[in-house]
């Protein structure tokens, strides 16, 4: 097994310059990175710094205009966006600071539905496990607009985990809650990195999270310090 395969996420000289009216806007410029299965990592900074454009692009969500990203040895930013979309399928998770729960689903609806994208057979059973998991047994038939703050963030977290994913990319998991319960949030998120050995990738403004994760990259001005 060569080196590069026992990284999970690998960027060489990762840039990203966008056209604005003033000429070429450096938002992200040079940064490499290697990063272990299994590992947790913060990436903080000033706003504007990067931080998101760095998250979208070891996501793939997003392509460079300079250097590229590896994941588990593939050149994502080479692939097609059906071939990006397919490997995060198979591999990745996402929370948001905003939830990006479906407002029409229940709880249980919301947690399925990565499950039923991928074709299993018996995706409300997982769904429901999980959202057990995170302490809403009693909540899996309500809609996003019944559920606390909190609470949706929690189902939130049941989706991302659902897949059981090589990686899970977190953009202000907190950012939205109040401190009890953003507590509980980072609680839950590192049980359940430890139980699943996930990879996690987190985008935060907020100390005490950066502090858990066994490693912190700073960004200022688009540059990693």
């Amino acid at each position: 097994m060569t080196q590069s395969q026992l990284n999970i996420i690998e960027t060489e000289n990762l840039g990203k310059t966008v056209p604005t009216s003033d000429g070429p806007l450096s938002i992200l410029s040079s940064v490499s990175l290697v990063i272990k299965p299994a590992e947790s990592i913060a990436i903080v900074g000033a706003s504007g710094s990067g931080k998101s454009t760095l998250l979208s692009l070891l996501a793939g969500l997003d392509l460079p205009t300079e250097g590229f990203t590896k994941i588990k040895g593939k050149n994502i930013t080479t692939m097609s966006e059906d071939g990006r979309a397919e490997l995060r399928n198979q591999l990745v998770g996402f929370v948001f600071q905003s939830f990006q729960l479906l407002p029409g689903f229940t709880a249980v609806e919301n947690v399925m539905l990565p499950l039923e994208l991928r074709g299993d057979k018996n995706p409300r059973a997982s769904a429901t496990q999980l959202l057990e998991r995170v302490g809403l047994s009693h909540r899996l038939t309500h809609t996003p607009l019944k559920l606390s703050g909190g609470e949706q963030q929690r189902v939130a977290l049941a989706r991302a985990f659902v897949t059981e994913p090589a990686i899970l990319f977190a953009d202000e998991p907190t950012g939205n809650l109040d401190s009890k319960t953003g507590d509980h949030i980072i609680d839950l998120l590192f049980e359940l990195n430890q139980e699943k050995q996930t990879t996690l990738v987190l985008v935060t403004h907020d100390n005490a999270l950066a502090a858990r994760c066994q490693r912190t990259i700073k960004l200022e001005a688009g540059k990693m310090l």
